[in-house]
């Protein structure tokens, strides 16, 4: 729809292909349904892509500012939270009424149901040839804007990355990115559905990789929340590449190593009288810490002082470092986006195809994806307004 709206404004004779029944179902999901659509602190590290240097020169290109500037010119007014970019109304479905209400008024055909097929270049060299469920379309320029395969039941399916190949594009390996994981662990069960502030870490091959803050969301099946999404990408590849990935829970990250030490120092003066569950009582939540102590092959019924105190340092170093093993991730179905797609050194700084002329490419279908915050909207904004623009400029 961005690639659309620019292209029209630009003086173009536009045509839609949705092969859903209508435009734009993925936005209302987006942001909870309130629609993170960008985010004031922009740049290229936000991004993972093979072609970092492309993709931030696009972004300074067209940045937050101009995103901006395109809703406003739509009439949507917008409102910051923490840097975070949501439209005033906080309605995902606002972004998705302007945007449909702009193709209206720039009299951009929209033809729902009707699924490409091939795109390839004509014969005698003049346009591109759509194959689309309705018949043959000719085109003076085309612009791929597919999606990936993230969330399918809302259109993206991954029919993008066949068009793609057929043109002769490289696909790098897609995979669900800001995903939640699984876990090799069979008591997950039992701290389903707690909530809690952490510092995760995770490690690769016994290598740290990277570490978040934030809330870790506790699944029957594994982990989940932002904290997780913003390191899946990194472990769903590594388990894809046959290497060991492990994620360590910090419990207690407000605490410093010192503070800890004597945090259980003071703590164990105050167990006496007291069962073992009445002595952790206070420090997490219930669940997590009757599993803390079933690890440490402790009773809950067990009198503090019966305890060996090696047991008892064991949850507490538990709290610290809790060891998860990933064994692999939810799927496409619950991922918000994809990592991977069409290589980004496969095209042009205006986004076009290095193997078919006339051929530009948008959005996630790209080797590009940013982390959660609103990256992954902007990158639409600006890859869908970039390829509309040039799609028309380019003679």
């Amino acid at each position: 729809m961005a690639a659309a709206i620019t292209a029209a404004r630009e003086g173009a004779e536009v045509t839609v292909f949705e092969h859903k029944d209508r435009v734009g179902k993925k936005i209302l999901a987006t942001g909870n349904g309130k629609c993170n659509f960008s985010n004031l602190a922009m740049g290229g590290t936000h991004y993972y892509t093979g072609d970092a240097d492309k993709v931030d020169a696009l972004l300074k290109e067209f940045g937050t500012a101009d995103t901006l500037d395109f809703f406003r010119s739509m009439g949507m007014m917008a409102k910051s939270k923490n840097g975070y970019l949501y439209p005033l109304s906080e309605q995902a479905s606002t972004v998705l009424d302007v945007l449909r209400t702009e193709l209206h008024t720039y009299n951009i055909k929209v033809l729902t149901e009707d699924k490409v097929l091939e795109v390839a270049a004509r014969s005698d060299g003049k346009g591109v040839e759509l194959t689309t469920d309705s018949g043959r379309h000719i085109f003076d320029k085309v612009i791929i804007a597919c999606g990936s395969k993230a969330s399918p039941v809302t259109g993206s399916d991954g029919s993008g990355y066949i068009l793609a190949e057929k043109l002769g594009h490289t696909l790098v390996p897609v995979v669900p990115a800001l995903v939640q994981l699984t876990c090799k662990e069979a008591y997950m069960k039992a701290v389903a559905g707690v909530r809690m502030e952490c510092r995760l870490r995770l490690v690769i091959d016994g290598v740290e990789d990277k570490v978040e803050e934030g809330e870790l969301q506790l699944t029957d099946y594994g982990i989940s929340g932002i904290v997780v999404f913003q390191l899946s990408r990194e472990a769903v590849y590594a388990i894809r590449g046959g290497r060991r990935v492990q994620a360590f829970v910090d419990c207690l990250p407000g605490l410093t190593e010192q503070e800890y030490a004597l945090f259980t120092t003071v703590r164990k003066l105050t167990g006496q009288g007291r069962t073992a569950e009445e002595f952790f009582a206070g420090m997490l939540n219930k669940k997590v810490m009757l599993l803390f102590m079933k690890l440490a092959q402790i009773r809950p019924d067990m009198p503090y002082d019966a305890v060996q105190e090696e047991k008892i340092d064991r949850v507490f170093a538990l709290c610290r470092r809790w060891e998860l093993t990933i064994n692999g991730s939810k799927s496409f179905e619950n991922a918000q986006v994809c990592a991977g797609g069409v290589d980004m050194r496969e095209v042009s700084l205006h986004l076009e195809s290095q193997k078919q002329p006339g051929v530009y490419f948008a959005g996630e279908i790209l080797d590009v994806d940013g982390k959660c915050g609103g990256y992954n909207l902007q990158w639409a904004w600006t890859s869908g307004c970039l390829a509309g623009r040039y799609a028309v400029k380019d003679r």
